[in-house]
């Protein structure tokens, strides 16, 4: 499809749909980060074992992964401004009932709820991007998104551990009510329809088994997506075990503990605004290629450092921090190649994305959380398996010729 929105890059970046569709997105970082300091709170306040407290962050990477894949085509079919309605409301409500949860049952329950409205913000504004941009200014405008939702991983610990203090765990989950309703008011008033009559036209001639369906069909984007989501289980396996790691194993105290997670937060911040810059020398494949064989090298280091022990903390988390910045230039640029091999499927390929990697993500980190040993090791040795992977996936599928 040429479109006039597509043709060139714009005059100047719109930073009012750059925070607006950053904040969407957020959602997800904000409500896992937020209340990472609370576990041991919850599990004391409601009785909950180490298992049911780690169940609540499964239930919402769960949520997450499945309820992607129904706004996807909902938002090629309907527009994309009703499923973030819709979702932003299921995930206010689904809020409110977490911080009423009497019990670990029924936070767990409502954590998947939450996520399963929460996570339509991310999948719809992708597409919007992809609506309104080309494949090269699409990935520019998801690194410039990356800086906006970046700020949750770095600002959500801290003010979460501060909600904690002022007024326990469950202010955690008014606050973020209060920010569904914010931003999905601000969604209602500022967002305007970009879906074009093409994918209506594709939406309405299938449903959304067969658009999925014919997506898998294509080798370039399931290489794309596998791409992502490998490496962004990376991320997830971090999220899920860092806690744990970090205030367990290295002693670091619960306020240490958000100064840390943020200065990791802010590597990947970093890198998807190098990526920026990068994109007006290179395609969003050439800086791909080399981020990803970065990736695997930064892994593999972390794997000796963590087998052998040398350094301890000093010498693993430094290596953490430059692998967690390849996630910069890796995200950005998967989608944007996904979303460029159909982009009559926009809001399917980003569900697709979305979706597999938070399924991947939660494979991973369930992974490495059942070899957990008080140790680096299963931490580091997930992610360099994943990142292999991830790089094959880029060589072998997603950089095919196109035929």
């Amino acid at each position: 499809m040429t479109d006039a929105r597509q043709s060139s890059a714009p005059d100047r970046t719109p930073w009012g749909l750059v925070i607006l569709l950053g904040s969407l997105t957020a959602f997800a970082p904000m409500s896992i980060d937020m209340y990472l300091s609370s576990l041991p709170s919850i599990g004391r306040d409601l009785h909950a074992s180490a298992a049911q407290t780690q169940g609540t962050l499964a239930a919402f990477f769960a949520g997450m992964a499945i309820g992607q894949f129904v706004y996807g085509p909902a938002s090629d079919r309907f527009g994309r401004l009703p499923p973030i309605v819709a979702g932003v409301a299921i995930y206010v409500v689904a809020s409110i009932a977490c911080a009423l949860a009497t019990s670990p049952d029924f936070l767990i329950g409502s954590r998947f709820v939450q996520a399963m409205g929460g996570c339509a913000g991310g999948v719809v504004a992708r597409a919007i991007v992809r609506d309104r941009f080309n494949h090269t200014e699409t990935a520019r405008m998801l690194s410039l998104m990356t800086l906006i939702m970046g700020l949750a991983p770095i600002l959500a610990p801290m003010l979460g551990a501060a909600l904690l203090t002022l007024g326990g765990w469950r202010l955690n989950f008014w606050f973020l009510a209060a920010f569904g309703l914010v931003v999905g008011s601000l969604s209602l008033w500022r967002l305007e329809e970009s879906r074009s009559t093409e994918t209506l036209a594709q939406a309405r001639s299938e449903n959304p088994f067969a658009a999925y369906l014919a997506l898998l069909m294509q080798p370039r984007l399931v290489g794309y997506a596998l791409a992502g989501a490998l490496n962004g289980a990376t991320l997830f396996t971090y999220i899920s075990g860092s806690p744990d790691l970090l205030m367990g194993t290295y002693g670091v105290t619960p306020t240490q503990f958000p100064w840390i997670f943020g200065l990791n937060a802010a590597a990947i911040i970093g890198s998807s605004q190098v990526n920026r810059y990068l994109l007006r020398r290179w395609t969003p494949d050439q800086v791909l290629g080399r981020a990803s064989l970065a990736s695997v090298g930064a892994a593999a280091l972390l794997s000796v450092a963590a087998v052998s022990g040398v350094g301890g903390p000093w010498t693993v988390l430094p290596l953490l921090f430059v692998l967690l910045g390849t996630y910069g230039f890796m995200q950005g640029n998967t989608m944007a190649g996904a979303l460029n091999v159909d982009v009559r499927r926009a809001g399917s390929v980003s569900a697709l994305m979305g979706g597999a990697s938070f399924g991947v993500g939660a494979l991973a980190s369930g992974l490495a959380g059942v070899l957990h040993d008080g140790t680096p090791r299963p931490m580091a040795l997930t992610m360099f398996v994943a990142l292999i992977g991830s790089a094959l996936a880029l060589r072998f599928l997603a950089f095919r010729p196109q035929a």
